[in-house]
């Protein structure tokens, strides 16, 4: 869906790093490894982000850092942007739904750290959450977004990862 308005594929994996997870950092050389592109495709697009202010660059020691801005006025628009072309907000949507009292939903792994590998690990955290339901729900889930997807529960809140919801409970 994205894909279709966004054509290059390496601006579309940059707003997906940059964009899912504030946290997430990156330098030229990082990026091109971790995408397997050429430095002058990820530089050029790094440019054009950062030229439309939609990225910060930052000069630490003799690398140019990377980041969101979020100051720019789109970045929650960005934002949630990224996250519905991940499915993440019908994730959420689904899992709340019928899961019992949840107290957190957290995206770990690959897509907590800007990589789009094709499967989103999700962490679901409450007390007695319906784990029968979870096998059904993981099945509706990937269908409805296109993505594999590993939902884990657990009664331990999480620190790690990309908190999509927390608390509600």
């Amino acid at each position: 869906m994205l894909d279709a308005i966004i054509t290059s594929k390496t601006r579309l994996r940059l707003l997906v790093k940059f964009f899912i997870n504030t946290s997430n950092q990156a330098h030229l050389r990082g990026l091109a490894t971790e995408f397997n592109e050429s430095t002058n495709a990820i530089r050029k697009e790094l440019n054009n982000l950062s030229d439309a202010g939609y990225l910060d660059r930052e000069n630490v020691q003799n690398k140019v850092r990377y980041k969101a801005n979020i100051h720019h006025p789109l970045f929650g628009s960005l934002q949630d942007i990224v996250r519905k072309y991940l499915g993440l907000d019908t994730l959420v949507e689904s899992v709340v739904e019928r899961m019992g009292a949840v107290q957190q939903v957290v995206v770990t792994g690959d897509y907590a750290n800007g990589r789009d590998s094709g499967t989103i690990c999700v962490t679901i955290v409450g007390q007695s959450l319906d784990s029968q339901y979870v096998a059904q729900l993981s099945e509706k889930i990937e269908k409805l977004i296109d993505r594999k997807v590993a939902l884990t529960l657990t009664e331990t809140p999480q620190t790690a990862g990309l908190i999509l919801l927390d608390s509600i409970a």
